[in-house]
């Protein structure tokens, strides 16, 4: 097993590769920004984990969506068509109030994947 991204402060991982899959968690990107730029942003956050170990985002399996809002759904379903090309992965969407610097005005979506890393 191998660890990438560790942040000793949060005590976390970003991603772990166990064989051949790979755990990505904690997705995010353009705090702040509207809720179209953070889901772009936490892609964007989950190529470069995914890059540590040689992988793109057509070799994402799952994941789980966190929203501030879970009507924002469609949102992301437009933005994952632009960057997943057709080779979506299964997924599953939740609402939550983030805990999180700036509070409704902060963090509106995260992203937590697995990623199949082959032989």
């Amino acid at each position: 097993m191998e660890r990438y991204d560790v942040n000793e402060t949060w005590a976390h991982s970003g991603i772990i590769r166990a064989g051949y899959l790979c755990f990505i968690g904690y997705c995010v990107g353009n705090i702040g920004q509207d809720v179209e730029m953070q889901i772009h942003g936490a892609i964007d956050h989950l190529e470069r984990r995914l890059s540590l170990v040689g992988l793109k985002l057509e070799h994402v399996v799952q994941m789980d969506c966190l929203f501030r809002d879970i009507w924002n759904i469609p949102i992301m379903e437009k933005v994952i068509k632009e960057r997943f090309h057709g080779k979506y992965p299964v997924r599953k969407s939740i609402q939550t109030e983030f805990a999180h610097v700036g509070g409704s005005d902060g963090l509106h979506f995260q992203l937590d994947a697995i990623a199949y890393a082959g032989k």
